[in-house]
């Protein structure tokens, strides 16, 4: 794997406050529509802070399933639950408090001890998760409009 990779995502506001997130690195992936929970938007989509725990909870279970398959166990499935608590912080901004992730692989009784090897791994081969608890530089730049309007 290359030492970095770049992810490109378009968003577009659609209406409201949906945006419509395309990603340029997977040009066959499906638009995704994202938008608030009332009262602000209309809840046609998940917000930012769901798909972030949703991403969360991928990348581990990608990560453990990773490992489980390089070690040979058989599995029937895997399934994740992930709980994002949204709530406001000493400033009265609502922050993401905490992502709780619940992964639930299927195997069988003899794969146990594989499971228990795994368990002591994955979570360091996640990018998203481990990247998410060290805290992620963002740098942010508005542009100007090319073109205005009289409003």
């Amino acid at each position: 794997m290359a030492d970095e990779v770049v992810h490109t995502i378009q968003l577009s506001l659609a209406r409201g406050y949906q945006f419509q997130a395309s990603f340029e690195t997977f040009p066959n992936a499906l638009p995704l529509m994202l938008d608030e929970p009332a009262p602000l938007g209309e809840a046609n989509g998940p917000n930012a802070a769901a798909v972030l725990a949703a991403a969360v909870g991928d990348c581990l279970a990608a990560s453990l399933l990773f490992c489980l398959r390089k070690s040979r166990t058989e599995l029937q499935g895997m399934q994740a639950t992930v709980t994002a608590r949204v709530r406001r912080n000493e400033a009265g901004r609502m922050r993401i408090a905490s992502i709780e992730v619940e992964l639930s692989p299927g195997i069988a009784a003899p794969d146990l001890a594989r499971l228990k090897r795994c368990e002591g791994l994955f979570e360091d081969f996640c990018v998203v998760t481990e990247s998410v608890r060290k805290g992620i530089p963002v740098s942010v730049k508005v542009n100007e409009p090319q073109d205005t309007w009289e409003g």
